[in-house]
């Protein structure tokens, strides 16, 4: 009854701090990371101590997998460069220099496990990248690469993690042997993703009850990461790569019953799971200060070092990378180089986050011929974490604002809107044309006219005119029309007149029709 009764208030914590953040019009991550650190001091309150495993292959997969299925493949595949610049090269740049600034001041550990640390605290995390660059409304090409970048480097970062830890329990690893490791396990990653996405596709293809693709689409992250990590694959590859084909696959895979759905289910997922992962990532500074024995000194150096590296990092690589980039004729040519303000942005977003704590908690206990303070590196994780987050973090706001990055134009958004809806009403108009022989003609004039007043609603989101228009106007009636509407319904079921069967139907068609009003009004 405890461990429920636990759970049940994390997740009562972590919403009630997601509320709040959003009534002041704060970051949830920043803030549900200072509930939890206020609260680890709280006399009583419960001790959390995180198993990797349930990071790792329990937390992390399924907030990956959501945000691969929301990346746009085309956009993905337009900034392939600059993300991949990001997610391998500065991943390994960052490992490297971290692990060699690690040895420079602890040289009593071997330098295998200061490389490991290094991968520990290289990624940024895909959680805390997407919470901050869209709450701040970043240029959306910003937030992909950001997104990108989040989603692969976390593979990156495990397999030379994996990679760094065989060399420094002694396993004998060659260069012809790191080769293979990374081979296997990123390869292999790739290859049961393909394979997953496939399957599941053909899946998702058949079934038709929403019931059923809901819980397929749930299933389908634990699913593909316990089948790569059998084969000692990377899950994270697999995930990614299952995500990413399966969302660019979606409008014709699922049925809009199972898409409406499945897509509800996975942002109150989300919601949830993000609240708790930064809840709980806050909760562990308690029992990481009682476990510490390193002299404090020497803590409070290392720590500066490791913050001071991790933060240059991203500025060494990305300033000079896109320099480079900007040589290549092709790059030129398409205008595809990071502009010196966007390089700025990206810089400054470098926010760990659960992935660093699982993994510092992942690394090899004490042991067999491997003496190192395990308990400080796991220290430093958390450290990178909450100065990031809450420096870097919080403060992208005002260096977005100080930077005058050009935000996305509306009107043009709304230009290629309003264009390809007038020529998907046309092949609607044909459509119903070619097939409304012997249909009444009061029905074929009704379905003319709701496409052609779809057209023109999204014509009337160019005009900058603050009146009304037509599409405002006929959502305002038609809300306090449903409002009636539920009104009857609901007093007809009190008198008895209908059953709570009738009320429910009658309930879910006038829900259906308002969430669509209230989209529009979102607009």
């Amino acid at each position: 009854m405890e461990p429920l009764f636990e759970v049940v208030l994390f997740l009562a914590i972590a919403t009630l701090g997601a509320a709040l953040a959003r009534r002041f019009g704060l970051l949830a991550p920043i803030v549900l990371l200072v509930v939890g650190v206020v609260l680890s001091f709280v006399p009583g309150f419960p001790l959390v101590r995180l198993d990797p495993e349930l990071v790792l292959v329990g937390i992390l997969p399924p907030l990956l997998y959501v945000a691969a299925i929301q990346t746009s493949v085309p956009a993905f595949r337009y900034n392939l460069r600059p993300i991949l610049l990001l997610a391998v090269g500065l991943v390994l740049f960052t490992a490297v220099l971290v692990g060699f600034v690690v040895h420079a001041v602890l040289p009593d550990v071997p330098l295998a496990i200061c490389l490991a640390f290094g991968a520990v605290v290289a990624p940024p995390d895909a959680v805390a990248a997407t919470a901050v660059a869209r709450r701040i409304g970043l240029p959306r090409r910003v937030v992909t690469i950001l997104e990108g970048e989040s989603l692969v480097n976390d593979a990156t970062a495990l397999v030379l993690l994996r990679v760094a830890t065989l060399a420094a329990v002694g396993s004998g690893l060659d260069a012809w042997g790191v080769a293979g490791q990374v081979l296997i396990t990123a390869g292999g990653g790739l290859l049961i993703g393909v394979i997953g996405a496939v399957v599941i596709g053909f899946l998702h293809k058949r079934i038709k009850d929403p019931l059923l693709d809901n819980t397929l689409s749930l299933l389908t992250p634990f699913v593909v990461v316990f089948a790569a990590e059998e084969l000692h694959a990377s899950g994270v590859v697999a995930v990614v790569v299952v995500g990413l084909a399966l969302g660019h696959k979606l409008p014709v895979l699922l049925s809009a019953g199972s898409r409406l759905q499945t897509m509800a289910f996975w942002r109150l997922a989300t919601f949830l799971l993000e609240g708790l992962v930064f809840l709980l990532v806050g909760l562990q500074l308690r029992d990481l200060l009682t476990r510490l024995d390193t002299e404090i000194g020497t803590m409070v150096l290392v720590t500066v070092a490791v913050l001071v590296t991790v933060f240059l990092t991203r500025f060494l690589w990305i300033f000079p990378a896109s320099l480079l980039v900007r040589l290549v004729p092709r790059v030129r040519e398409r205008g595809t180089a990071l502009p010196a303000r966007v390089s700025a942005i990206i810089s400054w977003a470098g926010m760990r986050g659960v992935v660093t704590l699982g993994a510092a908690l992942a690394l090899p206990l004490p042991g067999d011929g491997l003496a190192y303070p395990r308990d400080l590196f796991v220290w430093l994780a958390f450290a990178v974490i909450v100065v990031t987050l809450g420096l870097q973090g919080a403060t992208l706001p005002m260096v977005a604002r100080r930077l005058r990055l050009s935000p996305d134009d509306p009107v043009k958004d709304a230009l290629a809107e309003a264009a390809v809806q007038q020529q998907a009403g046309r092949a609607a108009r044909e459509r119903l044309e070619a097939a409304a022989d012997g249909a009444p003609p009061a029905v074929v004039e009704r379905l003319r006219s709701v496409v052609e007043e779809r057209g023109n609603s999204a014509w009337e989101r160019l005009g900058g005119d603050a009146r009304e228009t037509p599409s405002q106007a006929y959502g305002r009636l038609r809300q306090e029309m449903i409002d009636a509407e539920r009104e009857v319904f609901r007093v007809a079921r009190d008198e008895g007149r209908i059953t709570e069967e009738v009320l429910v139907r009658a309930y879910r068609d006038l829900d259906l029709e308002e969430s669509l009003l209230w989209r529009e009004g979102q607009r």
